[in-house]
This record gives structure tokens, C-alpha cells and sequence, in this order.
């Protein structure tokens, strides 16, 4: 079985004084404005970047609960932050870093969490789909 998920952009203008938008097929971004602003500077609106941010962050942290839920554990709370470098220099991504804060669960070592995490971390659709360096730091509280 395969799973198609579509998102749309539009451009209008130049480099750094056009603008444009992104809808996603969800429309959870519907015409969600971005522009030279929103990826290089500061503004309001999204970037490519801050998108993949996001979706590592939430793939991976599904992958680190459907991980436990497998070793036949109860997940709790986990909270990931994805930073993403963007190396304007060379103008590519450079790597994305990991932050997974988890609550303690009954029957798992923190050396057992941190394999787990980075089982996630290693095996996340969104991780084997990017060619940079991915870091992981784990906190678990």
C-alpha cells in the first residue's frame, strides 16, 4: 500500500522581494505565506526549513513512542525540538539536532530510553529520508 501526501507553493517576484505560499493537502497550511524574510531574516510566515524542523521532530517522536509501545511499554510525555543549521555560506542544511525530553516510565532504564531514542532517531521515515548529519540529545526526567 502506498500513502501520497501533497503540498502546493506558489512564487510570485524575485528572490528577496517576492513572496509566496504554501498549502498543505490537509490544509493545515492554507496559503501560509512565506518569502526571503521568513527563511533568511525574521517575519511572519514559514520557511522550507522550519517545515522540516517540524516534521522530524514529530516523526521522530511518534517513532520513539511506537518504540516503547514495540518493547511493550506504556509511553508518556515526550517533547522533541528539531534545530536545523542552515549554513548560509555554503547554502545547504548541514545537519539537524535532536532534543528529546521523556517522562520516566515504569520498567525502562535511562540507558534503555536512550537505545530506544536512538533506535527513533536512526530508523524515523523522516531520518532516512535526509542526507545530513542527525545529533540526539536525551533528557530523561
Amino acid at each position: 500500500m502506498s500513502i501520497k501526501r501533497t503540498a502546493k507553493a506558489h512564487w510570485n517576484g524575485t528572490f528577496k522581494e517576492g513572496t509566496g505560499d504554501l498549502t498543505t493537502q490537509s490544509t493545515t497550511l492554507n496559503k501560509t505565506q512565506y518569502s526571503f524574510k521568513t527563511r533568511f531574516e525574521s517575519g511572519v510566515g514559514t520557511n522550507p526549513e522550519e517545515l522540516i524542523a517540524a516534521a522530524h521532530a514529530g516523526c521522530f517522536t511518534m517513532a520513539v513512542g511506537y518504540a516503547l509501545s514495540e518493547a511493550g511499554y506504556t509511553p508518556g510525555n515526550l517533547d522533541t525540538e528539531a534545530t536545523l543549521d542552515l549554513d548560509m555560506a555554503a547554502v545547504a542544511i548541514t545537519g539537524i539536532h535532536l532534543d528529546l525530553k521523556g517522562a520516566k516510565i515504569e520498567g525502562v532504564s535511562e540507558d534503555k530510553f536512550k537505545e530506544i531514542a536512538e533506535g527513533a532517531k536512526a530508523n524515523c521515515i523522516v531520518s532516512r529520508a535526509l542526507s545530513v548529519p542527525i545529533t540526539l540529545t536525551v533528557q530523561y526526567v
